[in-house]
């Protein structure tokens, strides 16, 4: 029996939103286990955050940054898009298209300034509904941005 996989314009954008998901983890953990302090302390920081990591300080964490995994970085991303494991965002993700993908590092290449920050996401989609821009959480902050093209 022959099986027809799905027209190939449909499976690179389902695999396109993942792609870019691991992508960006590769390039976190990159950052995360790196020398300098100013690449890996905000990674760490998230972590942290997100209690992907738990029952560790940031100064003791930063010391032992082989204890640092891919996996860490990918929960992280998981939760920060609010699902609840990387296992549970990469499910969601096999249903996403690249453009729906709302998590700030992704697309932060096409967004213009200034964004406006607010301490939460719900207070960001409030502002967004009545101002126009595109409210994304970050972490428990969320942030209103204007994408070129969009109007608001």
């Amino acid at each position: 029996m022959h099986h027809e996989n799905p027209p190939s314009s449909e499976r690179p954008i389902k695999d396109e939103a993942a792609r870019r998901v691991l992508g960006m983890a590769k390039r976190l953990h990159k950052a995360a286990t790196s020398e300098s302090l100013a690449l890996s302390l905000p990674v760490l920081r998230r972590v942290l955050a997100t209690e992907t990591l738990r029952d560790i300080s940031l100064p003791a964490l930063r010391r032992n940054l082989g204890m640092v995994q891919r996996k860490h970085i990918l929960r992280t991303l998981a939760i920060e898009a609010g699902h609840l494991s990387w296992e549970a965002y990469r499910q969601a993700l096999s249903r996403m298209a690249a453009s729906e993908l709302t998590h700030y590092d992704l697309i932060r290449p096409a967004i213009g300034y200034p964004n406006l920050w607010f301490s939460s996401s719900t207070q960001a989609a409030e502002h967004a509904s009545a101002h126009g821009g595109r409210a994304i959480r970050v972490g428990a902050q969320g942030v209103v941005v204007r994408c070129p093209g969009e109007e608001g």
